[in-house]
């Protein structure tokens, strides 16, 4: 592991302070005879990770505890902020409530309203701001130093990203011979998380990010060196928009992740209608997106072997359902469209 990085050591700690408000999510296995043979490399085992059946719904849950957990009382009593395009701020809300603080969540002006009144009912106090991450966090910082708030980030944080790192050690525990898991990617605390898991116990496994193709932040960055921005986007996948990584978790994916792929919206969709099909569960857009992907709907746009590099021969394929917060009438339309496409 690169010095810096988050350490299998900080997430197996993550694991225990976050066991009382976090559950281990199920692997399920489902059968994908047809994508294994898209991959490459002939049928294989595909297994999801069911983050959509965590605790608000996403895996956002397990970052914002384990951060939350470690606050000290007079903090607590403050209370929190974040911004939030809907999962983080759900999972503050709840977090914060369940830890006997009080959060504030500043969300974009076109966040979904099924996630919107999620975090209220969890007692949150909302906030709209603009539309981009950037304009989020810039007010999350202003009412923060105005009120005193602590700020708990959605992805740029040591502590964040060893409690989404908790997803790599179920994995590997629940799938001893996966050999690639696909994990959804937008300002990378979760890829970050699993791939600082994964590459400390079984670095021969490869990590893929998934990301929108109209959102592409991660293979630009990567092929940059560095962070960048990319111009604000719309999407079905609202959880997946950040137009640029952390400075943190680009670190970590520079340092661990193996390959990037991009997904359109048509691919998204018809991973939500998959889902529901062949595992009868309900997916939002961002959360299908590594499925997507696994079923060999996308285009790799970053490689760290370069163009051609092989993918990984045998084993099991896991993707990460990141979440399922979608609105009833709004899933009709993406199982609708993926039907006509």
């Amino acid at each position: 592991m690169s010095e810096g990085l988050v350490t299998l050591e900080d997430i197996r700690q993550a694991a225990v302070r976050i066991r009382p408000l976090a559950r281990a999510t199920p692997l399920i296995a489902v059968d994908d005879t047809d994508a294994g043979d898209r991959r490459g490399g002939g049928p294989r085992p595909l297994y999801l990770k069911c983050e959509n059946f965590q605790l608000g719904g996403s895996f956002k849950i397990r970052g914002a505890a384990n951060m939350i957990l470690q606050l000290d009382p007079d903090e607590r009593r403050r209370g929190v902020i974040t911004y939030s395009s809907g999962n983080h701020g759900i999972a503050v809300s709840l977090a914060a409530r369940l830890a006997g603080s009080h959060a504030v969540v500043v969300m974009p002006t076109t966040a979904p309203a099924v996630k919107v009144e999620a975090a209220r009912a969890l007692g949150a106090e909302i906030v709209f701001e603009g539309t981009t991450t950037i304009e989020r966090k810039a007010r999350t910082e202003a009412e923060s130093a105005a009120r005193g708030l602590t700020i708990v980030p959605p992805f740029d944080h040591p502590r964040i990203i060893a409690g989404q790192g908790t997803i790599g050690l179920e994995i590997l525990e629940q799938a001893p011979d996966v050999a690639e898991v696909y994990v959804p990617a937008s300002g990378g605390g979760l890829l970050s998380g699993i791939a600082a898991a994964i590459k400390s116990l079984a670095p021969a496994v490869r990590l893929i990010g998934v990301e929108p193709a109209g959102c592409p932040r991660m293979a630009r960055s990567l092929a940059a060196g560095h962070p960048v921005t990319v111009p604000a986007s719309a999407g079905i996948a609202d959880g997946l928009l950040a137009v640029r990584p952390g400075d943190v978790t680009f670190a970590h994916i520079e340092a661990l992740v193996d390959e990037i792929v991009a997904v359109d919206d048509g691919a998204i969709a018809g991973a939500v209608e998959w889902i529901f099909n062949r595992a009868r569960a309900v997916a939002e857009p961002s959360g299908a997106a590594a499925v997507a992907a696994a079923m060999g709907l996308g285009e790799t746009t970053w490689s760290r072997g370069g163009e051609g590099a092989l993918r990984a021969a045998g084993g099991a394929a896991v993707a990460v359902v990141s979440g399922g917060n979608v609105d009833a009438e709004a899933f009709g339309r993406y199982i609708t469209s993926a039907r006509h496409t």
